[in-house]
């Protein structure tokens, strides 16, 4: 494997600015941050820069890799000494980094030792180390964003993501300035990172591109979608060789997707026929393959849509499902914000707990009113990041707003079975431990609490002797969600859902 050493640009601004507290790429008004390079020596170490900020920030955790280590990652207004540290490496490496504050994002670039950029396949970038430099060349397999240049490059032994590409000229955002398309044949270098069990390439540079001779023109539909209900869609394509175009459909599609006709030329359509879907939704990326005069061969992809029902579950059950296409509805208590600029947030119901990465776009959560302790509807895919089961893509169907109150206020609320409260109180007594029944006082008043229950949606025996399986006793600090009625006169919180509690000292 032949190697090809060079010292990046990034790599040298660092060096030449990491004794300056004064670099003017830094100066946002939000936040400003002493330098936006930070260089760590090879052999191991730390470097420290400061924060200077007008509200909370934070970095993102999921941009973080494993081998660098970064305190605090979070901070409020004022000052802050922020270090980043990292262990000896046998090779140069480097990633970008980026502080939330407010509605802003401040860049970090950070650099270990001296770049190396290794020739490889899609393989040998998958099983090498992070942050190395690597040199590929593969098909564009699929593009997600024409914005900064998020394709998917694919050779013989695998596939990579490419996140970010730069122009010409090194310059970002410019990515259709560089004319690719699926098909093509191109050579790239830049960093690897890992995102879940993602492989990544970083804002890459293009090195060479080899135009594809097959071309996909078109879709009827546009959106290439067949209905739950079944039907078909013609892939349009340009062909500029004389040898015709194959078609593949992946193994784990030929179940329900096929052939119809293949009408031949310089311009083939190719129609697909997919039956009924009683799942959830479905894709498969067809290949489309033609060779020239010499035999090197030549591909074009489209991927192929139907529409499924929207699958129902517990949080349990969700997580237990693979990563996919499939929509999942699930219906829990946010426990905890994250992120509320793009409603990243942590729920459970009474099955268990996940992570969801996003409500909606940008600023949806806030507009929502949303907040813990909410009930929320949610549809969306099963996802994952570095091994953690999470929900993306996630909508919001429904919620419902839970207000926490004292339970001198919730005694005075008129009864009804559609307004949620949230009370915390110690508990003083458990008149029933199999349903959860028992009193709270929050010490301005007292109120019986007619069953709690592990959590949104459990009935039958899931309602059971949950509080000893939990080990709730008297003397415990306990929150808990329901709704004001009133038995034989008694007001009283009813069906409660546990929220959380405090163990007695």
């Amino acid at each position: 494997m032949k190697l090809k050493y060079f010292l990046s640009f990034f790599a040298l601004v660092a060096l030449l600015t990491s004794c300056s507290d004064d670099d003017s790429m830094t100066l946002l008004d939000e936040i400003k941050v002493s330098s936006s390079y930070v260089s760590i020596d090879v052999n191991g170490g730390s470097n420290t820069i400061t924060v200077n900020s007008k509200e909370a920030w934070s970095f993102d955790e999921q941009e973080i890799p494993d081998w660098l280590t970064i305190t605090p990652k979070t901070g409020g207004a004022g000052e802050t000494k922020v270090t980043f540290s990292a262990p000896a490496a046998s090779d140069g490496r480097n990633t970008v980094l980026h502080i939330a504050c407010a509605d802003k994002t401040q860049t970090i670039n950070v650099i270990q030792g001296l770049a190396v950029v290794n020739e490889a396949t899609c393989a040998e970038v998958i099983a090498g180390p992070e942050s190395k430099n690597y040199r590929v060349t593969g098909v564009v397999a699929s593009i997600v964003n024409t914005t900064y240049g998020n394709w998917y490059l694919r050779d013989e032994t695998g596939e990579i993501y490419i996140y970010g590409t730069l122009d010409a000229k090194g310059n970002t955002k410019n990515f259709l300035s560089l004319g690719l398309e699926v098909g093509d044949i191109v050579t790239v270098e830049g960093p690897k990172t890992l995102y879940g069990t993602t492989v990544e390439l970083v804002d890459v540079t293009v090195v060479k591109i080899q135009k594809s001779l097959v071309k996909v023109e078109g879709y009827d539909p546009e959106d290439a979608t067949i209905p739950v209900d079944g039907g078909t869609v013609a892939v349009h394509l340009t062909c500029k060789t004389n040898n015709g175009v194959s078609v593949e459909i992946p193994e784990n599609a030929k179940d329900w997707l096929g052939i119809v006709s293949v009408a031949g030329g310089a311009e083939p359509v190719v129609t697909f026929r997919a039956g009924a879907n009683e799942g959830g939704d479905r894709s498969a990326t067809v290949v489309f393959k033609t060779t020239d005069d010499n035999g090197q061969e030549y591909t074009a992809e489209a991927t192929i849509y139907q529409t499924g029902s929207i699958v129902e579950c517990s949080v349990a059950d969700f997580l237990a499902a693979p990563v996919g296409d499939t929509q999942y509805r699930i219906t829990g208590v946010i426990q905890s914000v994250a992120n509320p600029t793009y409603g990243n947030v942590y729920i459970r119901d009474w099955s268990g707990e996940t992570y969801v990465y996003g409500i909606g776009a940008k600023g949806d959560f806030e507009a929502a009113g949303l907040k813990a302790g909410d009930v929320v509807t949610l549809v969306g895919k099963r996802g994952e990041y570095k091994g953690d089961p999470q929900m993306t893509g996630a909508v919001l169907e429904d919620s419902k707003t839970v207000t926490p109150i004292s339970i001198d206020e919730f005694l005075d609320q008129e009864d009804d079975p559609t307004v949620y409260y949230m009370l915390t109180g110690v508990i003083t007594e458990i008149a029933n431990p199999t349903y959860g029944n028992l009193y709270l006082d929050d010490g301005t008043n007292d109120c019986y609490v007619y069953g709690c229950y592990p959590g949104w949606g459990a009935t039958g025996d899931n309602r059971k002797n949950w509080l000893e399986t939990a080990g709730i006793t008297v003397g415990d600090q306990l929150s808990v969600i329901g709704v004001k009625s009133t038995y034989n006169g008694t007001p009283q919180l009813s069906n409660g859902i546990y929220f959380s509690h405090e163990k007695a000292r």
